[in-house]
């Protein structure tokens, strides 16, 4: 009984048709019966008759699975806990489904993809968020993937790409260009797999990234200011002459695979989910989450967001096709992909229900009510799907089950710094005014004595006695307050008003 439950029909949902499931299950009530009644005239016995009963009602189980599930033809057998090692064979290179000259994943990919990276990454948590589901008004369920052990969903993708290779393949190793997540997941599994890994990284790249993935034996070479200088280098000298497999981090075959597990797992741990929120830049997530998401539950919503200074999916779903966008400096970095995925864009462009941007104050905000409310720390770019809600981008969500990827973790201390800062002032409790006070004794003072008054707590302070002209007994006091929110921050403007005059205001 415990194996049916608990090691067949978990392999059945991944990788049978739905039309079986029903035949499974009647096998299973079954069995079960037969399992009742075993046990009922097995008590009396010996504990020797006993071990020969249930190896006969083991026999029997094997008999009755075999005869009342029909195996499809395309998806691979069951496994038992014998062959649980083994992934299942993915579908032939040659069957692959040809979208404007871009072979994309299916559904089988996927599945295979997450039964052979299964036993190399972590199954993260999918767990509900009571304090945001409050603020929201939505009942929110976390992934966890910044819990992977380099810090993001990355080394799913990057683990199916490196089990997927030729013998011969892995012996001479892969290269890829990345400045952060990509570099490090597979510098992380390549040193697991004993596959060697060179990684190319632009000017760009934070040096604890770089020092992290030279401590996991990769071979780090610096080159070029951007990501895309990095990657040509990466192909002319390293895949053409070294014969290096390259690894493209968001459009890479293998990558949209290993990306779309995740989906399977929010799903077989929040069965009532209405809708998924992905944050988006080249799109190999969502490509390979949407896929998942349409096969196994087509009324679940496909929400994809991405940053304001960077609107390559927006824009690529308008063109029909992907579109080089502008793109800026932004807090989630790891979404400034100036053109999505051709791959990922012909596997998830009629599979998205809602495309949404966010602000840098999104953002910034996002950050600051994770750390506040659920003691957590995120990049930027895994933040991103939650800025979306928090800002009322998708007032659909409304009252719905939503899970939300939290997908990467990867964040600087210095720029977590200023972020907490940015959502500060963005939530309206970091305030800034510049004020004339009475360069007398105790004029200062009286100034601090109406800051106390309204609650607010002053953080910096300076004064200049030069700039005020006419004003020569005065001083020009610059305050920097933080409050609990707008409403004491408008109350603390209308106190000073009425006492001193007010130079300028900085409150968003």
């Amino acid at each position: 009984r415990k194996f049916i439950r608990h090691s067949f029909l978990p392999c059945a949902r991944t990788f049978f048709k739905r039309e079986t499931i029903s035949s499974i299950m009647f096998a299973t009530q079954s069995l079960t019966k037969q399992f009742n009644s075993t046990a009922t005239t097995t008590s009396s016995l010996t504990r020797k008759q006993q071990k020969q009963s249930r190896r006969r009602a083991g026999n029997q189980i094997t008999r009755a699975s075999s005869a009342n599930v029909e195996k499809p033809k395309d998806s691979p057998p069951p496994t038992s806990s014998a062959t649980a090692t083994n992934p299942p064979t993915p579908p032939k290179k040659e069957d692959r489904k040809i979208v404007n000259g871009q072979d994309v994943p299916s559904f089988e990919d996927i599945s295979t993809a997450h039964f052979r990276i299964s036993s190399g990454v972590v199954r993260t948590r999918c767990v509900e968020s009571h304090a945001m589901s409050k603020a929201t008004g939505s009942r929110i369920f976390f992934k966890h993937e910044w819990e992977q052990r380099t810090g993001s969903f990355k080394e799913r993708g990057a683990r199916n790409a490196l089990m997927s290779l030729s013998d011969a393949q892995k012996k001479k190793g892969v290269v890829a260009a990345s400045a952060g997540n990509h570099a490090l997941a597979l510098a992380y599994h390549g040193a697991k797999l004993g596959i060697p890994v060179t990684v190319i990284m632009p000017s760009i790249a934070p040096l604890t990234k770089i020092t992290k993935c030279r401590d996991l034996q990769a071979r780090v070479i610096l080159h070029g200011a951007t990501i895309a200088d990095a990657a040509k280098y990466g192909k002319e000298e390293y895949e053409k002459k070294e014969g290096l497999k390259y690894i493209n981090g968001f459009d890479d075959f293998e990558i949209i695979s290993g990306a779309g597990s995740m989906a399977l797992e929010i799903l077989e741990d929040v069965k009532d989910v209405d809708a998924i929120v992905i944050p988006v830049g080249g799109a190999g997530l969502i490509a390979g989450c949407a896929l998942a998401i349409k096969t196994l539950k087509p009324d679940c919503l496909v929400v994809g967001v991405e940053a304001d200074r960077c609107q390559s999916m927006s824009a690529a779903l308008k063109a029909g096709k992907p579109t080089l966008v502008p793109s800026g400096a932004t807090l989630a970095d790891g979404l400034a992909v100036p053109t999505v995925g051709p791959r990922s864009f012909e596997t998830c462009k009629d599979l998205i229900d809602i495309m949404v941007t966010v602000s840098e104050r999104d953002i910034a905000t996002a950050l600051l009510r994770l750390v506040e409310l659920e003691k957590l720390v995120q990049e930027g770019a895994g933040a991103s799907g939650l800025a979306g809600i928090l800002a009322n981008k998708i007032p659909q969500l409304k009252g719905k089950t939503v899970a939300v990827a939290l997908c990467g973790g990867n964040i600087d201390t210095s720029t977590l710094g200023y972020c907490i800062e940015r959502g500060l002032v963005a939530d309206g409790r970091l305030i800034k005014f510049e004020a004339v006070v009475s360069d007398r004794p105790g004029g200062i003072a009286g100034l601090c004595g109406v800051i106390a008054e309204a609650g607010a707590s002053i953080k910096h302070m300076t004064h200049d006695r030069a700039r005020l002209g006419e004003e020569s007994h005065s001083v020009l006091v610059t305050v920097e307050c933080e409050c609990t929110g707008r409403e004491m921050g408008k109350d603390l403007i209308q106190r000073l008003d009425k006492n001193y005059k007010i130079i300028s205001t900085s409150m968003l």
